[in-house]
């Protein structure tokens, strides 16, 4: 127990300690502790998480874990975070439980958020560690070049495929109206170092009536139905630290799109000017793709065709960088068809959030597109029912979207305090 006390002692005089695993053989690593990671995905960095602690096993259901760590987030009264990691100990573990909080100012960035955030999780892991064989490869370490060893994942049964299945819909009705919509969708994956195979498929139909009033008490239903079908499956297969490869193909049909059936067989290579290890803090990618297109529509195209065979190719360049000033996101899509090169697509995307000075940001999400591709529009084109109930694509030569933030914070730099008297859901605003 003052082993425990002392090591604890330790790391919270904050001494920048890190914590570090000598070399022990994957034997050695089979009891480390299994965590199951219970936290807002949309709002979390969980891949950075796991990428910067490795000395403990993740699973993916509550059942197999020796640790539930769950994270909320909360906003503090002066515009800052709250970050609440509550740790229950299941199986050899059950009733050890604790709980340890972080506050992030509101002026802090995104890298600084996630490494604070981090840091703390790894404390409060330390009593989980201290008395398994693990603890023997754990050390205090205060080399800024230091990097822990990655711990070996015990016997998978499931040879690492998850899948997962979900449905949803939603009914909405008033006098004059009334929309339902529905979708089902059903994924499977197997993630390795080396490969990732990814199937994913989804149904969804939408229906609205409007009840309009023509003339005094003659009245007239309007009615809006789009419905869309998909399956997509990739094999990704890493070739070397910069390099990989891979085959995509995926079964398309929509109303909205004109597509009755569409089918994509497509082959890629990508490579990475930085290592892909490196991806939670910077990228710059490289992807080409070539695929090859067979179509089916509902209606005659704009080009007097019901079905047609194409070629296309498309080239992207990502570039992502995530320091601690603020993350700038940038992509360029090139998109032509081999028949046509005229027939062609160009689109920019980029997101970029800053801290300029101290208490000053800076946000902007931007995207572009030049628009040359559109094969499937239907000949007849879209009536004046089906421009207002947006019931098909309609003929375009761009779309342009942008959104810019600027904010200023200034007063207390204590953000400790939390008070969620009267607090109203987002929904409900």
């Amino acid at each position: 127990m003052r082993s425990v006390t002392g090591l604890l002692l330790i790391v919270l005089l904050g001494l920048t300690a890190g914590l570090t695993a000598d070399q022990p053989d994957s034997r050695a690593l089979e009891p480390a502790p299994r965590v199951y990671l219970d936290l807002e995905r949309r709002q979390i960095d969980e891949n950075y998480i796991k990428e910067e602690i490795t000395f403990v096993n993740y699973v993916r259901d509550r059942q197999s874990a020796d640790i539930h760590l769950i994270i909320t987030r909360r906003q503090t009264g002066s515009g800052g975070e709250e970050y609440s990691i509550r740790y229950l100990g299941l199986g050899e573990n059950k009733g050890r439980n604790s709980q340890l909080k972080f506050y992030a100012g509101s002026t802090d960035t995104e890298d600084q958020v996630r490494r604070g955030l981090v840091k703390k999780i790894k404390q409060g892991l330390i009593p989980y560690i201290s008395d398994t064989p693990m603890a023997e490869y754990i050390s205090i370490s205060y080399e800024q070049n230091g990097r822990p060893v990655t711990s070996q994942p015990a016997r998978d049964r499931w040879d690492h495929w998850s899948f997962r299945i979900g449905l949803d819909g939603e009914m909405y009705s008033q006098d004059l109206e009334e929309a339902y919509e529905y979708s089902l969708f059903l994924s499977a994956s197997r993630v390795t170092k080396d490969s990732k195979i990814r199937l994913w498929g989804f149904m969804e139909n939408e229906k609205s009536t409007y009840t309009v009033e023509e003339e005094e008490g003659v009245f007239e239903d309007y009615v809006s139905e789009i419905r869309r079908r998909m399956f997509f499956a990739s094999y990704i297969r890493s070739i070397s630290p910069h390099w990989s490869a891979g085959g995509f193909f995926d079964v398309f049909s929509s109303t909205y799109d004109n597509a009755r059936v569409y089918y994509t067989f497509g082959a890629g290579i990508e490579h990475n000017l930085f290592s892909y290890e490196d991806y939670t803090k910077r990228e710059f990618r490289i992807q080409y793709r070539l695929e090859y297109m067979l179509r089916e529509y509902y209606e005659l195209t704009i080009y007097n065709l019901l079905e047609e065979n194409r070629m296309r190719q498309r080239l992207t360049l990502l570039l992502a960088f995530k320091e601690a000033w603020g993350s700038v996101a940038l992509q360029l899509t090139g998109l032509t068809y081999l028949h046509d090169i005229s027939k062609n697509n160009l689109r920019a995307d980029t997101e970029i959030r800053m801290n300029v000075v101290k208490g000053l940001s800076f946000d902007l999400n931007a995207g572009y597109s030049r628009v040359r591709d559109q094969l499937s529009l239907p000949q007849e084109g879209a009536s004046k029912d089906e421009v207002l109930l947006q019931l098909q694509e309609l003929a375009t030569g761009y779309d342009f979207e942008i959104r810019v933030g600027l904010s200023f914070q200034f007063g207390t730099i204590y953000s400790n305090i939390v008070n969620p008297r009267f607090d109203v859901p987002r929904r409900h605003r």
